[in-house]
């Protein structure tokens, strides 16, 4: 049985940059009209990864197996587990891409851009920029 989680979501990186999606701008979601990455809320008996993955199919028609994710971090919001993923996939093509019906638009984004963007999910930023700190250390 998996531990409950409210969700997951999954940085791909690619190179110096990285996959993001621009939230639908609708007041009643949360961070309406802000940059966010792949990812979601997840589903009955759904493991972390099966729902980050899963959400990044939906959001952006990606399909990506389990051992291209590289990265995983249990953090918590509103009292719940939430969960941030990281894959480094240096031979994507943004032409993989098939947009879903969630947010207003995706883009293979400078990395940090992303970290100072002042309209970018700000504990996605702190998540991404831990990784980064646990990447550069291991080096």
């Amino acid at each position: 049985m998996t531990e409950p989680f409210l969700g997951a979501k999954l940085a791909i990186l690619v190179g110096n940059q990285i996959v993001t999606i621009l939230r639908d701008d609708i007041p009643t979601i949360p961070w309406p009209g802000h940059w966010d990455l792949p990812g979601g809320a997840s589903e009955p008996g759904e493991t972390p990864v099966e729902c980050a993955l899963r959400e990044t199919f939906e959001e952006l028609g990606l399909r990506m197996k389990q051992d291209m994710l590289i990265h995983a971090e249990r953090g918590s919001r509103k009292g719940q587990h939430i969960w941030f993923f990281a894959a480094e996939w240096p031979d994507f093509r943004p032409e993989q891409v098939v947009f879903g019906d969630e947010g207003q638009e995706w883009r293979l984004a400078p990395i940090e851009w992303f970290l100072v963007e002042a309209l970018a999910v700000p504990h996605q930023k702190a998540a991404l920029g831990r990784y980064l700190e646990l990447r550069k250390n291991n080096q």
